[in-house]
């Protein structure tokens, strides 16, 4: 495959784009509807000279990417919402281990084995640490097939920088919509040499990679390591998309599908002189907290959009801190927003917003 744009499903192109980015290990379980990211990769990786299982089970799944990343191989795994929610414990130890590793979740509805429609309903899983122990992964949601692309490049490369998991938030309409998008051949880069890796001693110390830690504080001191590298993440990688910030009074935040929906809504509205502006969070761990934060209390309110019921409106209002009226709107359970109704709700608040007055 070449440089040229090409059609495929989201998670087609987040396969191919994982090969392209280095991941030579891919280890997963069936699970509608992130199957196509295995099929595609059970046929993509021995062309390549990669390794591809389908393994017994997702708990097998996370820990053969465990294996993989330990001896410094690109490694992914792929799965949906009841899927992830078997692979906490790996990440969790995946964290403790600071091991590189890309993990993806085509979100569905919930909670339990819920249905197979989309869904963002596993934000909470996603960015507050689903696994034991203090620990963050770095959370990307795309929210194109093109961005898919770019972001699971991306998603490697932060992996290997910082040497934590990183997770690609998508849903099942990102995932088997069919877009067009441009799956470049970049060169790889190990942004770190791993010489941490378990490549074998020859004439040096041995390496050893656990996340068990024993003995008066050992376990402290390794958990500030790992908080000091996520305040470093923190500072260094936040990555959001912002609209009209300037002059709104309504601000809109979304992410993934949903901000497809709002975007196109706000284009509207603005078109009949109505003032909204929308940030759309990309990491939303970490999260965009600090343009929340400075937009909020010069007269502006905010309207969280997310297909669930209530989620990410959390970090908006801590964020927002008492500052500005923070509304929330949504749908779960696997039901998909429409364009229409994110319109009406958006021109309702602001409407209401303004005193009812014909705006």
């Amino acid at each position: 495959m070449t440089t040229q744009k090409v059609l495929m499903c989201g998670n087609e192109v987040l396969a191919e784009a994982a090969v392209r980015a280095g991941c030579r290990c891919y280890f997963g379980y069936p699970i509608t509807p992130q199957n196509e990211i295995s099929a595609y990769m059970s046929k993509r990786m021995p062309e390549i000279g990669g390794v591809f299982i389908q393994a017994e089970s997702e708990l097998a799944a996370i820990n053969m990417v465990f294996g993989a990343s330990a001896v410094g191989v690109r490694a992914m795994t792929s799965s949906s919402s009841p899927g992830v929610s078997l692979k906490q414990e790996g990440i969790s130890y995946i964290a403790g281990a600071e091991l590189p590793a890309v993990i993806v979740n085509v979100m569905r509805g919930g909670p339990g084995l819920g249905n197979i429609g989309p869904a963002q309903s596993d934000y909470f899983q996603a960015v507050k640490g689903g696994g034991h122990g203090d620990y963050h992964q770095i959370v990307l949601a795309p929210y194109s097939a093109q961005e898919v692309s770019d972001i699971t490049f991306l998603s490697f490369d932060l992996a290997d920088q910082y040497r934590m998991p990183v997770m690609i938030l998508t849903d099942g309409v990102i995932g088997q919509m069919m877009e067009p998008a441009v799956i470049e051949k970049k060169e790889v880069r190990n942004l770190l040499p791993k010489d941490w890796a378990l490549t074998g001693c020859r004439g040096r110390k041995p390496n050893v990679v656990k996340s068990l830690y024993l003995g008066d504080k050992v376990l402290e001191r390794h958990n500030l390591k790992l908080q000091e590298r996520y305040r470093q993440v923190a500072a260094h990688e936040v990555r959001y998309d912002a609209y009209h910030l300037d002059d709104a009074e309504l601000i809109v935040v979304a992410y993934g599908i949903c901000a497809r929906l709002c975007k196109s809504a706000m284009n509207d509205l603005r078109a009949k002189g109505m003032r909204i502006g929308m940030i759309r969070p990309v990491t939303l761990w970490p999260f965009p907290s600090r343009i929340i934060s400075q937009v909020a209390g010069t007269g502006k309110s905010f309207l969280t959009v997310e297909m669930s019921f209530g989620q990410m409106v959390e970090d908006v209002r801590l964020a927002v801190n008492g500052k500005s009226g923070v509304h929330f709107y949504g749908r779960g359970g696997g039901e998909m927003l429409t364009r229409e109704e994110v319109l009406k709700e958006m021109e309702r608040l602001y409407a209401q917003l303004r005193g009812g007055k014909n705006v």
